[in-house]
Parts: structure tokens; sequence; C-alpha cells
């Protein structure tokens, strides 16, 4: 095995806890939230294993956490980003560990290790997904955050038994993974975006009804939706006025998921009495939670059929930019700012 150096480079976090904020996931300079630093290489012990990076992942739950503004608190000092992939070049005393020396790797950031805007990542051993030869390294990077969400909840919305379901920021990336998995899964849906040059591109998806939350017939081409579909489950990473309007719009027992929060306005609830009579519910996801619960039978089957779905050619990773760790300091904000063209991916 290639000897380890005793130092890598890293984008390192600047500032530790929770700041307070609820700005949304936008960064006018990475340089604000992070520094870009020599620091040691960590050691993996235990059932820990250590990844060189080959590419990570910008999400906007990446960006909400250097902001403070995650359900983590942040660790000044140590390494950024929440997704990647890579080779395990070492791993800590557990045998199983063991085992994945030398193997591809998707990874996800894990308690107690580091992140993947950095050469190298620490990360427990259940937080690395080894990958298919055929998947390419631009799908394995961005293999977790978003596929596996996107599977997770388009499947809780079938063992629901609801026939149709809505989803915020249709044009995301995560969105334009659902969108083809519901119509191969025989589920109606209703996207919501807020561009028109968006629309076409999700019908080519096969997403039934595109809404335009921006147009001023939003509302009443909301109400023929909710005619037409009559969604149960709505799948919301915006978490804004228009989301509460989608949600008092559904009928008796729905149920509005909430798994992000693009937008920094707060939705107001003007009736509550919604939960009371109509037996409404607010509920959140959370793939780290969903994680925890499910079976290693559930976990397999996860991680086997998002990797047949890109090695297939029915999903697949747009990237709009990929940038080196000294790119990423100035030029990350600017990749971001088209963040519906593709995925902004970082290669140490």
């Amino acid at each position: 095995m290639t000897s380890l150096p005793d130092h890598m480079k890293a984008l390192v976090l600047k500032h530790d806890g929770y700041s307070g904020t609820a700005e949304g996931p936008t960064i006018e300079r990475l340089s604000d939230w992070v520094e870009l630093q020599e620091i040691p290489l960590p050691k993996p012990s235990g059932s820990e294993v250590l990844v060189k990076v080959g590419l990570a992942n910008v999400n906007p739950s990446d960006l909400h956490y250097i902001k403070g503004e995650y359900g983590q608190p942040r660790r000044k000092g140590t390494p950024a980003g929440f997704e990647g992939m890579g080779e395990v070049v070492a791993a800590g005393e557990d045998e199983a560990s063991q085992a994945l020396v030398g193997q591809r790797v998707a990874v996800s950031a894990s308690r107690g290790g580091s992140g993947t805007w950095a050469e190298y990542a620490l990360t427990s051993a259940s937080a690395v997904v080894p990958l298919h030869p055929k998947l390419r390294d631009e799908d394995a990077a961005a293999l977790i955050v978003n596929p596996v969400t996107a599977w997770a909840m388009v499947n809780l919305v079938k063992e629901a038994g609801a026939k149709s379901f809505v989803m915020t920021a249709g044009a995301s990336q995560l969105g334009k993974l659902m969108a083809p998995l519901a119509k191969d899964m025989g589920l109606g849906t209703i996207a919501t975006v807020r561009r028109e040059e968006h629309r076409s591109p999700l019908e080519g998806l096969g997403v039934g009804t595109v809404l335009n939350t921006a147009r001023e017939d939003f509302e009443d081409m909301l109400v023929m939706a909710m005619r037409q579909h009559a969604p149960t489950i709505m799948l919301d990473a915006v978490a804004d006025k228009s989301s509460a309007e989608i949600f008092a719009a559904m009928p008796a027992n729905s149920r509005w998921i909430i798994y992000g929060k693009m937008s920094p306005e707060a939705p107001a609830l003007p009736n509550l009495g919604q939960m009371v009579f109509m037996k409404k519910v607010i509920e959140g996801f959370w793939l780290a939670e969903w994680m925890t619960r499910a079976s290693p039978e559930q976990r397999k089957q996860a991680f086997t059929e998002v990797q047949d779905r890109f090695i297939a050619g029915k999903w697949t990773t747009d990237v709009a930019a990929t940038l080196s760790l000294e790119e990423s300091v100035d030029g990350l904000a600017d990749a971001l700012s088209g963040l519906n063209r593709g995925k902004v991916l970082i290669r140490p």
C-alpha cells in the first residue's frame, strides 16, 4: 500500500455551533464560513475508515451547515462536506472495516468524523457504500444525499397508499430524480417551480402537472390540480408561503413532509383547524434518521436500486461545475448561483 502523508489540504470550518440565523442555502463568499488549511491527516480507529476523496459534492444541506443553520452544530477546525466518493486507503482495527480497504466507495460524513471537502475524509465504515464498477464518479459523488432521499421518500408515498403527491422545488436535482422514479412506480406527481423554463424538462420526466408559484394564476391552477389529482402527501424542500397554500388546498388526511428549507421565508398557517377537523399532519424527513431506522435489507435495497438506476441511464447527475479546493474558496459561490443547472463538485 502507498504510504500516506502526515498532512492534507481541507476546507475547514471557521465557526462553532449554531448561528441562530435562517437565511437559507445561499452564500456570497465561501471564505466567510470556511478556509483552506493544511491539517494533520486523521487516523482511523475501531470501525472507522479513511477515504482518499476523488470527488466531493455540494448540497444545500452543506451550506446550511457551514452557516450554522443545520440540525447539527458546527465543529470549528474540521473539514466541511457531507458527501463524496473515493477509495478507502486505511481502516481501524475492526475486521469489517479493514475489508473495505482498496474499495471504491460513496462516502457520507459521520458523527465524530471529518468532511469530504478535503483530500481525505474520516468516517464510519457504516457510512460508506461499495460502488458498482460501471457507476460514474460524478454519480457516485452524489449517490447518497439526493438519490437515497428520493428513493426513500417516493417509497414512503407508495407505502402510505397515496396515488399521487406534490413535490416542491421540482427543478432541483432531487426533484429530477423523484419524477421518473414516481412514474416508474405508477404514482401521479404535481411539481412546483419558480420559472417557466423549468416546466418542459419536468414534463419530459413524466410529471403530470407543473405549477409555477410565481405566476399570477398560481392559486387558480393549484385548485384545478387538487381537483384532478387529490394528492395526500407533499414532499417539501422549500417550506415557504406557497407550501402553506398548497397544504391548505390538499384534501383531508394529508401529510406535509418537510425535508429542506430552501426559502428564508417563514410559512404561515392561517387555518390551524385543518389539523383538527381534517386530520392533516405536518412532519419532517431527515435521511440520517431514516438510515438509522431502516433495516439492513432496506438499506441494501436502496443502495442497489439507486446505483442500478444510474447505470441503466434512468437517472443522471447533471454537473454544472467541478472546482479544486483552491478554486472553491473564491469560485464556489458563483458556481452555485446557477444551482438548477446541475451539481457543483469539488475535486481535491
